[in-house]
């Protein structure tokens, strides 16, 4: 058995001539899955179907645009003590799963960014696993909401932990564990980025989380394409087919040269190696 690849259409925002432009380079390379970025008020619904159409390209879910990647990303807060960020966060996701649903896709990936904390310096400080507990179960009423939502529009919510830079409360599979288990249809994906930064093991972190795990996001730990850091991606799919995982890989890398080409060609190229081998 052999993965199934895609491919993060965010990756592309900030160098990319036009969409059709991004589709063009994919379809040559393969790459007719994507995940659409999560931006539903600025994405002309009716154009953007039409052109993926004409690429017979698929969408299989929605990539959460959280904190700073997005210039309305800071408000987009699942964990705060202001009631304006948690309803203004609540919009969006569910516009993000009539978004999805819209183009046939099937997950939506949810990061919980927090308010900001000052009081100490997240490099050298971790939050108390008691204080992580208290937040956490703080936002289950409202994860149990969207996933209503989201279950009548076919749709899967999965909690992505995110490294200690972005939020201090879900950073690692752990932290995820409490609300898998409160919020009944509640999904994990993990990312290969966050993961080295936060897990003691990529092994022991999938073995663990296989019930649960229905998505992955790869990129090395520079953010490229897998292949030009030292991410252990031999290991990472050894372990994935050892529990015959059978969600997506799809790249989230971030590319900043218009001349990415052989870029993501490589990096698809130096994984699939890597999954024929096991």
């Amino acid at each position: 058995m052999t993965f199934s690849y895609s491919i993060t259409l965010s990756s592309f925002l900030n160098i990319q001539k036009n969409d059709i432009e991004t589709l063009e380079n994919l379809s040559q390379l393969g790459l007719t899955e994507v995940e659409l970025y999560g931006e539903p008020d600025d994405i002309d619904w009716k154009y953007f179907k039409d052109v993926l159409n004409s690429f017979d390209a698929n969408v299989i879910g929605i990539t959460g645009i959280w904190g700073k990647s997005s210039p309305n990303g800071w408000k987009r807060r699942l964990l705060s003590n202001d009631k304006s960020f948690l309803k203004y966060a609540e919009d969006y996701v569910l516009k993000c799963i009539k978004l999805c649903n819209c183009f046939g896709g099937k997950r939506i990936n949810l990061c919980l960014i927090s308010d900001p904390i000052y009081s100490f310096d997240v490099t050298h400080r971790n939050v108390t696993e008691n204080k992580k507990a208290k937040v956490l179960e703080s936002c289950v009423p409202l994860l149990t909401r969207l996933l209503k939502n989201a279950k009548e529009e076919n749709v899967s919510l999965m909690i992505e932990p995110l490294n200690r830079y972005s939020t201090p409360y879900c950073c690692t599979y752990s932290d995820v564990i409490p609300l898998i288990e409160r919020c009944d249809d509640l999904e994990l994906m993990l990312d290969t980025f966050h993961m080295n930064i936060e897990e003691n093991s990529f092994e022991d972190t999938i073995l663990n989380s296989q019930s649960s795990l229905t998505h992955m996001h790869f990129a090395d730990n520079n953010r490229n394409m897998p292949g030009y850091g030292h991410i252990d991606f031999d290991t990472i799919i050894k372990t994935l087919k050892k529990v015959s995982y059978k969600g997506k890989i799809s790249f989230e890398p971030t590319i900043s040269d218009r001349n990415y080409f052989s870029a993501v060609k490589f990096g698809l190229e130096y994984v699939k190696k890597l999954d024929l081998k096991y």
